[in-house]
């Protein structure tokens, strides 16, 4: 690595530094935990899954090192500076840099087939169109066991570059494997959608033999992962929301030994948005509990609309927060969510991408939800995510960054 490339990264992380250390930042700490203990004092606001294609103004996020590593860091460090310039909302600036162990595990031995189109070359969105790969009993027996990898003289190696980068600015942590829990996301792509779906009917014992197969995977992951202590530790954040908390870590903890209790996971299931809740219930609640009992806490959903299915969802003991999704019924979903759990509302990004913005739309929408919250008393965040664009005018998504910030704190 050159000498301009540590100076570079050095620059950037004093300035991150000097941000983390700001006052703000332990107050939007001791706000989120407010939030996920189900006290909050106010709605929160974050902002993920950005269209970065579409954000460099003024060069603020061109790369300048050569070195990989330095690139790789470099680009962490201008993404963290540009969100608090453009749009910081209730995102929290640590004085820490967490490294990724080298980590890996073997996938269920199935590879994706696919054809892909995009309309933008430099957007990572496409459209993808998948080939069925279960079609008999037999190929059942493709799935199986990951076995979970660690490569300590990479992560060694990242340590090393990681302290020569930023001791004496910000704390270098080993970061270990982070969970999350779909068997449908993964089905998706190995049958298609249609086709999947239409399997529920037509043959649901054979799609409950390949889900539970996948559940017991994924345990058997879960179990490597923590008997070598492979874990992340408990985390600042989980599926794009503040997950700080006093809950976590369970009494008991090792840092250098995390458990499945001392952290958040999150599950979804998103292809399962247009079945019956007694359906939902079926393949994917009961077969995927014995995963998610054996976590701190648990976010549940994504983009599926989950209004009808509350009630299934609730079936997970330790879950805290349930998604709200652009598709969901607001009204029924905040009068079975009410103050048991956070409605985690995701406001619509279309909203950002169309041929002109509304900031009265904009601010309409928002407020609607933070008010449909209130009225049956749901603790709130508003998380905006997947914005694939925002038509190459950034200044859309900082405008709405203000307007949400207004929206909740006044």
């Amino acid at each position: 690595m050159t000498q301009h490339d540590r100076e570079r990264i050095r620059r950037l992380a004093a300035e991150v530094a000097a941000i983390a250390a700001l006052p703000v930042q332990e107050e939007k700490k001791r706000l989120w935990k407010r939030l996920n203990a189900l006290r909050p004092e106010r709605p929160m606001v974050m902002i993920d899954q950005v269209c970065w294609n579409e954000m460099n103004v003024d060069n603020e996020l061109t790369l300048q090192c050569e070195d990989r590593d330095a690139r790789y860091w470099e680009w962490r460090l201008l993404e963290t500076l540009y969100r608090w310039r453009h749009f910081p909302v209730d995102m929290v600036v640590e004085p820490v840099v967490r490294v990724p162990m080298a980590v890996t595990h073997t996938g269920f031995g199935i590879q994706v087939e696919e054809e892909i189109r995009s309309l933008d070359p430099s957007s990572s969105v496409v459209s993808h169109a998948y080939q069925n790969q279960f079609q008999t009993e037999k190929d059942i027996e493709k799935i199986q066991t990951p076995i979970a990898q660690h490569d300590e003289a990479e992560t060694a190696r990242r340590l090393e570059v990681a302290h020569h980068l930023f001791d004496g600015l910000l704390e270098v942590v080993p970061w270990g494997w982070e969970p999350y829990f779909s068997v449908w996301d993964p089905l998706s792509m190995w049958m298609s959608v249609g086709e999947a779906l239409t399997a529920l009917v037509d043959r649901p014992d054979f799609v409950l033999e390949i889900v539970h197969r996948m559940v017991q995977g994924y345990m058997a992951l879960l179990d490597q992962m923590e008997q070598n202590g492979w874990l992340c530790g408990p985390q600042p954040w989980i599926h794009c929301t503040g997950g700080f908390t006093d809950e976590l870590p369970a009494p008991g903890y090792d840092p250098a030994h995390p458990r499945a209790r001392d952290i958040w996971t999150f599950g979804l299931a998103q292809m399962l948005g247009t079945v019956s809740p007694t359906m939902f219930e079926e393949f994917e609640i009961r077969p995927c509990l014995p995963f998610f009992q054996r976590f701190g806490l648990v976010y549940y959903g994504c983009c599926d609309p989950l209004h009808d299915k509350i009630e299934q969802v609730s079936l997970i003991p330790n879950v805290r927060k349930i998604s709200v999704s652009p598709w969901a019924d607001e009204e029924i979903a905040a009068r079975k969510i009410g103050p048991r759990w956070v409605y985690s509302r995701k406001p619509n990004p279309a909203l950002l991408a169309g041929p002109s913005f509304s900031e009265e739309a904009v601010r309409d929408h928002l407020q609607r939800s933070v008010e449909i919250a209130r009225r049956y008393g749901c603790p709130i965040e508003l998380i905006l995510k997947d914005i694939s664009t925002v038509a190459y005018q950034p200044q859309r998504l900082w405008r709405w960054a203000e307007i949400a910030m207004s929206v909740v704190t006044r």
